[in-house]
């Protein structure tokens, strides 16, 4: 009977999450509520609570969380200046002059905006805004349009430098260690943030050449889908683009230099997220983007979605912990190595499972609930850390554009014209749903893929 506590505490809070509470609140009250009985009943060790002081504390210095504020700060400063609207812009001029070309540099700069603000919602709002009425002014698709700006939104779970990225790196890192210690390991390997990073490089970069060559051949061959840009408007806006040429400079490399000072070893993480924050904080004070006002809202977004993070992961680390201290882990375990298929099943079970609560649950409840508890069972049979974590962002990636339940559907629907029907967007998205799913069995087929550059750069094995 007890053996089925931490299913039942699984169940409880993911019914306490569909039912609108706060996630943070959800996971520590349910923790809290499960303890309360189980002292009751007699079943629940309280001497387990007395690690909950030392593990948040940990939680609150830990020196990779930190590049979480710092980072969310260099893409709403991005943002908030519009500094990324002229990026859009101005790419979306310079190559809106081929048939599929203005699609194509949504793509690419929806790449660039991602990987620099790293927040799925963000960047599907921003792009929604600025780059859905040039597309639909320009006779484009209106699925084309929306599928492109809902794929290349969601790319931030996967291209770095990314939140999620940061995240899973530092949960992952724990489980690796924990699957070491359970396999009588005590000479412990880590992983870093770093190495997730390189092995995400070229899976991120594979998906943009996918989504890329989609429509390049959709250009061919239904040119109506996305006709080239007006020659009229491109000759009245040529000084324009000029301009924003130049202005283009400064934010890519801004953006080059913060993921080659980490890919190179230079900086860590948290280092080349201070340096992004302050980069893009000069870049918008020297374009005389910023004021008070603008200052006052970039802090207080940042200061938001840090709380909302670092809360979540609070509640998470209590939750983890009730639920350790109930067996899970010896749940987890027994159910995966009991079942058929070995490795192979267990990974898609836990595959398919992460896909579906990415329906209702944001990618930070599934790094900090989800992860932990699969992630040293995973690792201990054998799975490669890095791989296993670009595999869960790829896998969230996807499960934010499925209908009818996708994240980044529901955040383009609010910002889309009213005669933009939502069947609309449910048709745009479903060919990168297909290319999501088919760089997902490449994965899985060839390992290599992820583990090969992070294996040359760092030696990790």
């Amino acid at each position: 009977m007890e053996a089925l506590i931490p299913l039942l505490m699984f169940i409880v809070v993911c019914l306490v999450l569909l039912l609108g509470y706060p996630v943070a609140f959800s996971l520590a009250g349910t923790a809290l509520l499960f303890v309360s009985v189980g002292i009751v009943a007699g079943i629940f060790d309280t001497s387990f609570l007395t690690a909950l002081p030392s593990r948040l504390y940990g939680t609150m210095v830990n020196e990779t969380l930190m590049a979480v504020p710092l980072f969310v700060l260099m893409g709403v400063m991005l943002e908030k200046s519009k500094i990324a609207e002229n990026l859009l812009e101005g790419m979306a001029l310079i190559f809106g002059r081929f048939p599929g070309g203005l699609g194509i540099s949504v793509t690419i700069v929806g790449m660039l905006l991602a990987a620099s603000t790293g927040i799925v919602g963000a960047t599907v709002v921003t792009m929604g805004l600025i780059s859905l009425p040039t597309m639909l002014k320009q006779n484009y698709s209106p699925s084309l349009a929306t599928g492109t700006i809902c794929a290349t939104g969601t790319l931030g779970q996967i291209i770095p430098p990314s939140i999620a990225l940061v995240l899973l790196g530092d949960v992952l890192s724990s489980a690796y260690q924990q699957a070491q210690l359970s396999l009588g390991l005590y000479s412990l390997k880590t992983v870093s943030v770093g190495d997730l990073f390189v092995g995400a490089l070229i899976p991120g970069l594979l998906l943009v050449f996918f989504y890329v060559l989609f429509q390049f051949i959709l250009a061919l061959i239904k040119p109506e889908t996305s006709p080239a840009v007006d020659k009229q408007v491109l000759q009245k806006n040529v000084n324009r683009a000029n301009s924003l040429f130049t202005n283009l400079v400064p934010p890519l490399l801004l953006i080059f230099a913060v993921l080659g000072s980490i890919l190179a070893g230079i900086a860590t993480p948290t280092e080349a997220a201070g340096v992004g924050a302050l980069g893009a904080t000069l870049l918008a004070l020297t374009k005389k983007q910023l004021n008070l006002k603008q200052l006052a809202e970039v802090v207080q977004s940042t200061t938001k979605v840090t709380c909302m993070v670092f809360m979540i992961l609070i509640g998470a680390s209590v939750f983890s912990l009730v639920f350790r201290a109930y067996g899970g882990d010896e749940v987890i375990h027994s159910f995966f190595s009991t079942m058929p298929g070995g490795v192979f099943t267990a990974t898609l079970v836990v595959m398919i499972v992460i896909f579906l609560l990415g329906f209702i649950l944001d990618f930070i409840e599934i790094t900090f609930v989800v992860v932990p508890i699969v992630g040293p069972v995973l690792l201990a049979m054998g799975l490669h850390p890095v791989w296993l974590g670009v595999m869960i962002a790829v896998n969230l990636q996807t499960s934010f554009l499925t209908p009818p339940f996708g994240f980044a559907l529901f955040y383009l629907r609010g910002v889309a014209p009213n005669h933009v029907k939502t069947i609309q967007i449910y048709k745009g998205v479903t060919p990168y749903i297909l290319i999501q799913l088919l760089v997902l069995i490449i994965l899985a087929c060839w390992p290599k893929i992820v583990t090969w550059l992070p294996e040359q750069m760092y030696g990790v094995q």
